[in-house]
């Protein structure tokens, strides 16, 4: 049955719609989509894909979030992360302030350390603590960047602004990641590091993914790579600059670029053969099972769901990886396996994804749009999948 609730993408899709005066027939022209995929979009029976919701939201110059509904703010306030987002927005706010004389900042090991915490925290998934800790740190770390001009403490407080845009992202407020990488492209150019400057031109690249500008966003991604040539040889570098080759591959592949695609991913190859598994370079992990991870996103972008399948059955997840990308990956799997027909295996991947990291998972619209197609593709739901869409908000 169509879903005319009015909080679904496809809702949310014709009420922008109705608001730029088009017709369904001239936002599908406007699109580059097909009249009737549209059409069943907004009546709740298809789901758009990635590619399709970014040209939808150029189409009607809107931001992809306003489609998707992120933030979302009830499962937020449930899970008491709403009220962690205004400090840190308040904490990035003063980078140019100088140092505060009211603060007696920690030794810059102490510092680092905890920089490097609050990294630990995002990558296992606890999103909460995280966010909790953050903005004070931001501020202590910002004082002793100013007061001292330690490179260290630069590159420190460019960290912190990296878990910002973390954060951030994860919860689908885009907006505020926007501003931590614009902060974070100045505490890197302070510290006169390639590395973290490198790293934000991947994030960077990762929002033009989001945004449907695949060009541009490749664009970014090959200026990082420059930057980070600039780099001391050694783990750091060679994590870097493969991991902006992925985020090259994978907006290659959502403009379904096949050619560039494979080259690029042959290049990652290439790479990691001679690196070996990265875990904790610099908070990257890079190596042949994250290239073999980002290959099959980057098929799974192209419909390409057969082949991505068959990549993901040779992956061997490392017990030490990080869960937030792990979780993502099982995220990824689901979507493949729904338009397979697989819907129990898609099920058992989004449950795996539910159970590494369960704050990441209710907040995901991958997940969310793969519970949908599941809904969608049973003729009666069973409890198991009303509940986790009910979890999730739906």
């Amino acid at each position: 049955m169509p879903n005319r609730d009015p909080d679904t993408v496809g809702a949310r899709i014709a009420t922008a719609r109705k608001l730029r005066h088009l017709t369904q027939r001239g936002l599908a022209l406007a699109a580059g989509v097909g009249y009737s995929y549209l059409f069943q979009i907004e009546q709740g029976v298809r789901q758009p894909s990635d590619v399709v919701l970014a040209a939808i939201a150029r189409a009607l110059s809107v931001p992809v979030a306003d489609l998707t509904g992120q933030p979302y703010l009830e499962e937020l306030r449930e899970d008491q992360l709403d009220g962690l987002i205004q400090p840190i927005r308040e904490a990035l706010d003063i980078f140019d302030l100088g140092a505060d004389p009211d603060l007696a900042p920690r030794a810059l090991s102490r510092l680092i350390a905890h920089a490097d915490r609050i990294c630990g925290l995002i990558r296992a998934a606890d999103l909460r603590t995280a966010a909790t800790e953050l903005p004070a740190l931001i501020v202590e770390t910002t004082t002793a960047a100013h007061t001292t001009a330690d490179h260290r403490l630069w590159s420190a407080l460019a960290t912190t602004y990296r878990s910002a845009y973390d954060i951030a992202t994860k919860l689908g407020f885009f907006d505020l990641a926007s501003i931590a990488l614009d902060r974070m492209a100045w505490a890197a150019e302070r510290a006169s590091d390639p590395v973290a400057a490198g790293i934000r031109q991947y994030l960077r690249s990762l929002a033009y993914l989001r945004s449907g500008q695949y060009r541009t966003g490749i664009r970014i991604a090959e200026a990082g790579r420059r930057t980070a040539e600039l780099a001391q040889p050694g783990p750091a570098r060679a994590a870097v600059t493969g991991q902006l080759i992925l985020g090259a591959a994978v907006l290659a592949a959502r403009a379904q670029d096949r050619d560039t695609t494979e080259d690029y991913i042959g290049q990652a190859r290439r790479i990691a053969d001679s690196t070996g598994e990265i875990h904790r370079e610099r908070w990257l992990t890079f190596g042949p099972t994250n290239v073999e991870v980002h290959y099959t996103s980057a098929l799974i972008d192209q419909t390409l769901y057969a082949e991505a399948l068959q990549v993901a059955r040779r992956i061997r997840i490392p017990a030490d990886w990080p869960v937030s990308r792990a979780a993502r990956h099982h995220a990824d799997i689901a979507r493949a396996q729904l338009w397979t027909g697989s819907t129990g295996a898609a099920f058992r991947n989004l449950l795996a994804a539910r159970r590494l990291a369960p704050q990441q998972a209710r907040h995901s619209p991958v997940v969310r749009e793969t519970l949908a197609g599941l809904v969608r593709a049973q003729r009666s739901v069973g409890e198991s999948i009303a509940g986790y869409a009910a979890w999730v908000g739906m």
